[in-house]
Formats: C-alpha cells, sequence, structure tokens
C-alpha cells in the first residue's frame, strides 16, 4: 500500500493538541490563560516567602507571624467577599484583586532587592495580599460558569484543576531557581509580573450575561443590606442538605486528613525514611496522580458527579494510612498518586457541582462558605494534630486520622442527597477531546 496515500487519512484523525474547551470557548481561553501563570506564581512564593523573610534577619517565629498575617485576611473577609461578589460586577471585583496584590508583590520585590525591606514590610504586604486573594476566589467561582457552555464547565473546572496539579509539581523547581538565581526580590517581582499577565487577559474579557443577575445600576433599588445578603446566603447554604452534608465532610478532610501532609509526613520522612529526598517523591507521585485524575475528568462525566466526588473523598481521605503504611518512599509514593487522582477528582466534581445547581445570584455566597471551611480549618488541624501526636505517637496519630476521616467521608457518602444529585442534561454532552 502506498503510504503517501495514508497520510491525509492519519492527518484527519490526529487527536487535536488542545482540549474542546479552550477551541471553543473565547472568553474561558482568556481566563484561564490569566489564570495558569498567575497559580504558577502563587506555588512559588508557598516557596518563597519563608526564605524572604529569613533574608530580612526574621526566624522562625517571624515566618509564622508572616504567614498568619496573609492568612487571617482571607479566613475573616471570604463570607463578605462572598456577598460582594454576587452583588457586583464579578469581572471588576478579580481585577481589582489582581492590580493590588500586583502592587502588593512589585512593592516587596523591589524592598527586598533595595535591602530596605524588614520583617514589618513584609507582614503587612502580606496581609493586604489575603484580603485581596479573599475577594478573588468566591468572585472567579462565580464568574468561571459564565465563560462556558453548560457543556462545557467541568471540563473547565478540571482544566483549571489541571494547572494547580502542573504548578504544584513546576512551581517549586521555579522558586528554586530563583532563589538561587536572582534572590527572593526577583521571586517577588516574577509573581508581580503573572498578576500583570492576569490583568491583561481579564480586562478583554467579555462573560455571557446571566438571566437572574442584578444589574448594577439597579442595586440601591431591589439589593438587600449586606446583613440581609449575608443571611440569604446561608439560607442557600442550608436549604441543600447536599452543600451542607459536603461541606462537613471537607472540614473534616482539611482538619483530620491534611495535616498528615502537611506536618506528619514531612516528620516520618526525615525520622524513617531518607528525609527530603523521600519526601520529594512523595509529593511528586500526588502530583502525578492530580494531573492524572485532571486528564481523566477532561474527558469522563459521571452521571452523578457529586455521588462520585464523595467516593473519591473516601479515596482521598486515606492519605494518612498511605503516609504511615511503612511501604518505603517508592510504596508510599505510589498510592499518594491514587490519592491525588482522588482528591483532584473530589474537589473538581464538587465544584462543578455547586455552579450546576446553586444559581448564579447566590453562587459566590455559597463558594465563600467553601473557602472559609478549606481556609479556616488548615491551621487548626495543623495545630490540634501536633497535641495529639505528642499525645499518643506517630502511627497512632496517623492511624487515629485515618479512621476519623474515612468515617466522615463514608457518612457524606451514604447522604441521599449526595447520592441522588442529578446533573442537568445539558452538562452531560460527549466528552471533551
Amino acid at each position: 500500500m502506498n503510504p503517501n496515500t495514508e497520510l491525509p487519512v492519519r492527518a484527519r484523525s490526529r487527536r487535536p493538541l488542545f482540549p474542546r474547551v479552550l477551541r471553543e470557548e473565547p472568553q474561558y481561553r482568556l481566563l484561564f490563560s490569566g489564570q495558569v501563570l498567575s497559580i504558577l506564581g502563587d506555588r512559588v512564593m508557598m516557596v518563597v516567602l519563608p526564605f524572604a523573610v529569613l533574608a530580612v534577619g526574621g526566624d522562625v517565629g517571624d515566618v509564622a507571624i508572616v504567614s498568619a498575617a496573609q492568612f487571617l485576611p482571607f479566613a475573616l473577609l471570604s463570607l463578605p467577599a462572598g456577598v460582594w461578589a454576587d452583588r457586583f460586577d464579578r469581572k471588576k471585583i478579580l481585577v481589582a484583586s489582581d492590580v493590588t496584590r500586583f502592587v502588593c508583590q512589585l512593592v516587596a520585590g523591589s524592598l527586598l532587592l533595595s535591602g530596605n525591606a524588614h520583617v514589618v514590610h513584609l507582614a503587612l504586604l502580606a496581609a493586604v495580599y489575603g484580603a485581596a486573594d479573599a475577594f478573588f476566589a468566591p468572585a472567579f467561582t462565580g464568574l468561571l460558569p459564565a465563560t462556558v457552555s453548560p457543556g462545557n464547565l467541568q471540563p473547565a473546572n478540571a482544566l483549571r484543576g489541571l494547572s494547580f496539579s502542573t504548578g504544584s509539581i513546576l512551581g517549586p523547581v521555579l522558586a528554586g531557581f530563583l532563589v538561587t538565581v536572582v534572590g527572593p526580590g526577583g521571586a517577588f517581582l516574577f509573581d508581580a509580573g503573572t498578576f500583570a499577565v492576569s490583568i491583561a487577559c481579564l480586562i478583554p474579557l467579555r462573560p455571557r450575561i446571566v438571566g437572574d443577575t442584578v444589574r448594577e445600576e439597579d442595586l440601591a433599588a431591589t439589593s438587600p443590606r449586606f446583613t440581609s445578603s449575608l443571611k440569604e446566603g446561608w439560607s442557600e447554604v442550608r436549604g441543600r442538605p447536599w452543600v451542607i452534608s459536603f461541606l462537613g465532610g471537607m472540614a473534616a478532610y482539611h482538619v483530620v486528613v491534611l495535616p498528615a501532609i502537611f506536618v506528619l509526613g514531612p516528620v516520618l520522612a526525615a525520622e524513617e525514611l531518607n528525609g527530603a529526598r523521600s519526601w520529594a517523591l512523595i509529593t511528586a507521585g500526588f502530583g502525578v496522580g492530580c494531573v492524572l485524575g485532571d486528564l481523566l475528568l477532561l474527558r469522563w462525566r459521571p452521571r452523578f458527579a457529586l455521588r462520585v466526588a464523595s467516593l473519591m473523598l473516601v479515596g482521598a481521605s486515606c492519605q494518612a494510612a498511605f503516609i504511615g503504611s511503612g511501604l518505603g518512599e517508592w510504596g508510599i509514593a505510589g498510592l499518594e498518586l491514587l490519592a491525588g487522582v482522588c482528591v483532584t477528582g473530589t474537589f473538581t466534581l464538587w465544584a462543578t457541582s455547586l455552579q450546576e445547581h446553586v444559581p448564579d445570584r447566590a453562587l459566590s455566597r455559597v463558594s465563600s462558605y467553601d473557602y472559609l471551611t478549606s481556609a479556616g480549618a488548615i491551621p487548626l488541624g495543623n495545630m490540634l494534630i501536633g497535641f495529639v501526636t505528642v499525645s499518643i505517637g506517630l502511627h497512632h496519630a496517623l492511624l487515629a486520622m485515618t479512621v476519623v476521616g474515612v468515617t466522615a467521608a463514608l457518612a457524606v457518602a451514604c447522604v441521599p442527597a449526595v447520592r441522588h444529585l442529578p446533573r442537568p442534561a445539558t452538562h452531560l454532552e460527549a466528552g471533551s477531546a
């Protein structure tokens, strides 16, 4: 057979380079393009910030203070930010948040490079940054559905999850390179540049108008006062048993399970494995699993998304047992790969379910409870697990975390409203290429 006659057939059957959601949704393409680099910058700063504090003469206590300064405004402002995002133009909120964070990182980087930075400067800038971040998160969740057709909503969330997954792998590597070559100040300027790109992509964004969205000029006449709007947001949460149940499961995951990764995992690697090298391998396995899970959800659309999410939450809640399994670094890394698939699947399908079933007028307020549950629970869990580990020992603590975390996840999976929540027919189109 003449190979030349086969070439056109092969060319026609070649799989498209980009996912369908990027090819078909120009507004989402703008939103996603701005976020890819910004997420990478966020992952870089998670590594760089402690080194910046130490570089200006701070100690471990100062590192904790600066981290808390960035976290506390996020926790305090999440619910008010959700109210604002439901009442005002979400795109303008995103731009204002990015501009604020751009200025924070630009000032911090300039102070570090000039040698004029002090811990108090970094703490104040971190607090402003955290406040701006609090307003970005619920506004973004509310805006994303307005940039895609209903059938592309899950792939859009999966693609964003993929950017988080790849950023978690590439970010630490890039952070090490930047700190070595240009120092913490240069890394801050890099992060400022990522926000500049995000702003440039957001400005021309033209999301579609959702039918029940109130125009800004009509707010004074039609919108309730702030406190009433806040109460209405809680009513939207309370009136949906599947939301209440899943928020409880996510709170348990962040309080009980995640400390195995943030606190006890590195300790176990240092005491029983090969230290930082082993922990890097384990976290890399988790990152690869997240990437695989995101790629899976670009194409697979389960008919009962929240049911699958709850079952994946059970798998994600086994991470404490994986860490304490005693299988060695390669065995634990393999288990964490499976955990990564479950974790990213849980978060993607949970976010998609919120966007599919919560009306646009309340979506940001409902999602703000999710962000508060997640952000507010992590420090609490980290402190709690420290006391528990001192009292009962490392491996007993990991076992207890597994029992509590898996039990909570199974309880969520048994809730009828979670098991039977259907997908809208418009969201079950053929999988994306």
